[in-house]
């Protein structure tokens, strides 16, 4: 025997009769998923709930107010859905809400918001805050709304405040009169910042008339 021969690994028969795999023909085989690609090595690769997530900003960021489960009596019984009211914004000058109903409450809340984003307003700031005071009023719900100074905050209730978090607004006081049925209090809150006019565009606001020229003064300043 030549003394550089390297010893060669024991044949070993597994429990069903088969001969298990040397060391060195396992080194040459890549393993292979049911379409032919070869498995990746490394921990957390190739799982599918490890998944690469999509990390780029929102453009709207949405807001679910109440989640409630309503019911309809049939021949057979009650069918039991889950209505969503979700508010979306961009944090600038953009907001809308949406109500829909669902099967299970993740249905009810992409309708929802689906329907807000086709539904939204432009909201007019003055600064930080809305240009004038205003009082909207749907079915029995009222809500009040009253511009502030800046550094004031969101003086407001839940559903107003869920709504007004979601614009440029940070200084605005509110109060809410009457009904506390959240999906009126919200469309009240939607059409009091649908109606806001900007400043330059009130009829009290006057423009400054230029003085007129004097016919001397122009001759003055000809001859200079």
């Amino acid at each position: 025997m030549a003394e550089n021969a390297q010893p060669t690994q024991p044949k070993v028969i597994n429990k069903s009769g088969t001969l298990r795999m040397t060391d060195e023909t396992a080194k040459t085989k890549t393993e292979k998923d049911i379409s032919g690609k070869p498995f990746e090595r490394g921990r957390g690769r190739g799982r599918r709930d490890n998944a690469r997530v999509d990390t780029a900003p929102k453009e709207f960021e949405e807001v679910t107010i109440s989640i409630d489960r309503v019911a309809r009596v049939v021949a057979g019984g009650r069918r039991f859905r889950f209505k969503a009211l979700v508010a979306v914004g961009n944090r600038k000058d953009k907001v809308g809400i949406g109500i829909a109903k669902g099967t299970d409450v993740t249905a009810a809340i992409t309708k929802a918001t689906a329907r807000a984003k086709k539904n939204m307003v432009t909201v007019n700031l003055n600064g930080e805050t809305i240009c004038h005071e205003v009082e909207t009023k749907v079915t029995g719900a009222k809500v009040l709304m009253k511009p502030a100074a800046p550094g004031t905050g969101i003086i407001a209730g839940g559903v107003v405040r869920s709504i007004i978090a979601l614009t440029g607004i940070k200084s605005l006081i509110s109060k809410s009169l009457g009904s506390t049925n959240k999906v009126n209090i919200a469309y009240a809150t939607i059409e009091g910042l649908r109606l806001q006019v900007p400043r330059s565009q009130w009829h009290t606001t006057k423009k400054e008339a230029k003085a007129p020229v004097k016919k001397s003064d122009k001759k003055a300043e000809e001859t200079k």
